[in-house]
């Protein structure tokens, strides 16, 4: 496949090429194929979950057209440059991630450039797949159709009040919680002790 035009609307959205963004083609399109699709299928029918975020990230966007948008595209920080695709008809999931030499043997792909970042800007281009990446079949830990939801599912959180969708909530002690008032948010509410708010009929350990 000519990955080209792939690069080439990579870099209109992110405004300059780079090796991860390559990668992110990449693996896109090994993920795709390695589901049997060639290309981006309709109907949300991939969804995509990313291992980080930045350059990688717009790579893969270009390759396989999910968005955080469209819901199709998901990010799980864990500080690695792998994704995992999943067909959301049939639950079917792959991981793909670069081999651990990939950096090495990009230079054996590239021996005129001495320079290690322009000779992964070369290699990536052109290595074959089985020389650059680990493509393996995976389980979700979570149903995909628990991670998609379902549309137009709302309810409130009884602390915060704040509304919730998706299905991201919380039962606990009877009560309809929010992930931050449950103590799994990313970050924590600084408030003066004398305007704390205490809620009726919720447990002292949630405020």
């Amino acid at each position: 496949m000519d990955i080209q035009p792939l690069l080439e609307k990579s870099v209109r959205e992110h405004s300059h090429l780079c090796p991860r963004q390559i990668l992110g083609v990449r693996i896109g399109v090994a993920g795709m194929n390695a589901l049997g699709f060639d290309e981006p299928p309709a109907k949300k029918q991939l969804l995509v979950i990313s291992e980080t975020d930045g350059c990688f990230v717009d790579g893969v966007i270009a390759a396989t057209d999910c968005t955080v948008g469209h819901r199709t595209l998901r990010v799980e920080d864990y500080g690695k440059v792998a994704a995992t695709f999943v067909d959301a008809k049939t639950g079917r999931a792959v991981r793909v991630a670069p081999r651990l030499d990939v950096r090495q043997q990009a230079c054996v792909h590239a021996p005129s450039e001495p320079r290690h970042y322009f000779a992964q800007m070369q290699a990536y281009q052109v290595m074959p797949d089985e020389e650059m990446l680990v493509i393996q079949e995976v389980a979700l830990s979570v149903p995909v159709e628990q991670i998609i939801s379902r549309p137009g599912v709302r309810v409130n959180c009884d602390v915060c009040g704040e509304e919730i969708m998706n299905e991201r909530e919380i039962m606990r002690d009877g009560l309809t919680i929010c992930k931050s008032c449950a103590g799994h948010g990313y970050y924590r509410t600084v408030l003066a002790a004398s305007t704390k708010i205490k809620l009726t009929n919720v447990p002292a350990s949630l405020w």
